[in-house]
């Protein structure tokens, strides 16, 4: 037998743990001393006290766990809830980091708040051009809502694209428009040089050309493009302009460490 402190050692869980567990009936002593008071586990009861712990960190209360191990779930059952278990939380520490990533990026737009802009805007014109596109959806135009959604869709184009055997022509386009249910409509482009009837599964349409754009260049991941976009807008009204057609990002340089991303802004301009 173990002393409760070689038992929580070998079961890798407190010492006060154990006696809570015990005071709640979930896992009691194979023996107490009665002189002594001294709580004496044995090796066989490691496997009840493991599905205790992986029960509870499933989220099961402990009365729900006390009710669940008897008789319990097999070690395939129990191994089943754990990797769905494991999927879940996966999920949570994604969507917490990409949380943070926001958090971040509002706070480097907080510290530049009152503070001239440091782009370099240029004006000038964009011509027409041909494009296979890709649609969806997004929740909003935060990097948390377009992030998950712009980036398999540039993936699933361009192996659609290498399938049909078509060229692309120039860099990816990606642009946004707002929809009344308060949805965003998010585009997925690649330049092309082909008929539209040529794409067997996705579209083919002409982004038409735009007058008047203001252009300015961002450097480095794209998930703190949006303090570059604040200081764009701030810069636009500052010069007398008015937003037009949906904005556009055109990614000029690609590598596989989206630090190194260089992605061109091109807001549209309506007439002063």
């Amino acid at each position: 037998m173990f002393s409760i402190g070689d038992f929580a050692r070998h079961g890798q869980v407190s010492v006060r743990m154990l006696r809570h567990y015990d005071a709640v009936g979930l896992l009691p002593p194979a023996r107490v001393d009665a002189a002594t008071g001294y709580r004496f586990y044995t090796a066989a009861q490691l496997a009840r006290l493991n599905r205790l712990v992986a029960l509870k960190e499933l989220g099961f209360t402990l009365e729900q766990v006390g009710r669940m191990l008897e008789p319990g779930p097999d070690a395939a059952e129990l191994r089943g809830m754990l990797t769905l278990r494991r999927a879940e939380l996966e999920q949570r520490i994604a969507a917490d980091r990409s949380r943070l990533t926001e958090i971040e990026s509002r706070l480097r737009i907080i510290e530049k708040e009152g503070v001239m802009p440091d782009q370099d805007v240029v004006i000038k014109s964009v011509p027409a051009v041909r494009v296979a596109e890709s649609s969806s959806c997004a929740s909003g135009f935060g990097p948390e809502a377009i992030g998950p959604v712009i980036g398999p869709l540039f993936d699933e184009l361009a192996g659609r694209l290498a399938e049909a055997g078509i060229a692309i022509a120039g860099p990816a386009i990606a642009y946004y428009d707002p929809r009344d249910d308060g949805t965003v409509g998010v585009h997925a482009c690649m330049p092309v040089t082909v008929e539209p009837d040529a794409a067997p599964d996705f579209t083919i349409v002409d982004l038409p050309a735009l007058e008047q754009v203001a252009s300015t260049i961002h450097r480095g991941n794209v998930s703190g493009i949006g303090a570059a976009w604040q200081a764009f807008g701030r810069w636009v009204e500052d010069n007398g302009y008015r937003t037009s057609a949906p904005c556009r990002e055109v990614t000029l340089e690609w590598t596989p460490d989206p630090d190194s991303w260089v992605t061109e802004l091109q807001e549209p301009l309506a007439p002063r």
